[in-house]
């Protein structure tokens, strides 16, 4: 009885997902539907989407771009009115993850709690910054190309891990760490337009921003030197920065970062898995 019960919600899985994806149901999701995931959706074009109330960017030809948090709950509301009034409701089964605890140590105590008016006025500033380079919406869809890493190392850091800094516990970590040594070129992984590029914020360094359309953006942070500046075009693959230890690090690494509007997403999922460096 027990083999047959998971036999039926097996397909049932099945049935669900291939009606995503056929045309007849009247849109189609491709991506992981997880804690930290995006999934590119396409539905008939001049249809309305909203995602949990909150409304959603569709291109001209039905394209559209659904995220989840780290904590997203176990579902989410996809509705999607077309232009001939017909009205689609789902609701979205997400997968929950596990995260690690990941402690660091030896951070200087200024970087960890800062106290001075001068280095609050800094994060203060530097808030605003990333929040105003966050701002562009346009419908450029440079992410339907998908995403390449953009340097290759050993990976020392993940997405939605609990810090505890100098053994304090702090917010989860937001982005995956990658160590390479100062210098190592940083390439955009998928196109984009520069909307912030700055070499010395409080926390993050040496940091820029890429938006690919659709309030998708890459953030990079930590680096030692920036290659390209706010409003520039760069294309997948372009050197765009060089790796660096600035802002709040122990040693040499980027910290690569995507947020979705106002959703933090996982970009480990949006690339293939990192190449074994030991077998080259």
């Amino acid at each position: 009885m027990k083999r047959l019960t998971i036999i039926f919600c097996i397909l049932l899985q099945w049935t669900v997902a291939s009606a995503a994806d056929e045309p007849s149901a009247g849109y189609s999701l491709d991506g992981k539907l997880v804690q930290g995931g995006m999934v590119v959706g396409r539905a008939q074009p001049g249809s309305k989407v909203t995602q949990d109330g909150q409304a959603v960017r569709i291109s001209k030809d039905g394209v559209f771009l659904l995220g989840f948090t780290r904590d997203a709950p176990e579902t989410s509301a996809l509705e999607i009115r077309s232009a001939d009034g017909t009205v689609i409701k789902e609701t979205l089964q997400v997968a929950r993850r596990d995260y690690k605890i990941q402690r660091i140590d030896g951070l200087p105590k200024r970087k960890v709690t800062p106290r001075s008016e001068a280095d609050l006025k800094r994060i203060r500033d530097d808030v605003v910054a990333v929040k105003r380079a966050r701002t562009r919406d346009d419908d450029r869809q440079d992410f339907l190309g998908g995403f390449q890493w953009p340097l290759e190392g050993p990976i020392t850091g993940v997405y939605g891990s609990q810090r505890v800094l100098n053994g304090e516990p702090r917010r989860p970590h937001f982005g995956v760490d990658v160590a390479a040594p100062v210098g190592t070129p940083v390439r955009a992984p998928a196109p984009g337009i520069v909307t912030l590029a700055v070499p010395d914020m409080f926390f993050s360094g040496g940091t820029m921003i890429i938006d690919h359309g659709h309030k998708l953006t890459s953030s990079f942070l930590h680096l030692h030197k920036l290659h390209a500046k706010v409003g520039d075009r760069v294309e997948q693959g372009q050197v765009v920065a060089e790796v660096g230890a600035t802002g709040r690090v122990t040693g040499a690494h980027l910290d690569w970062r995507m947020n979705l509007r106002d959703r933090r997403i996982d970009p480990e999922l949006l690339v293939p898995p990192m190449p074994n460096l030991s077998a080259k």
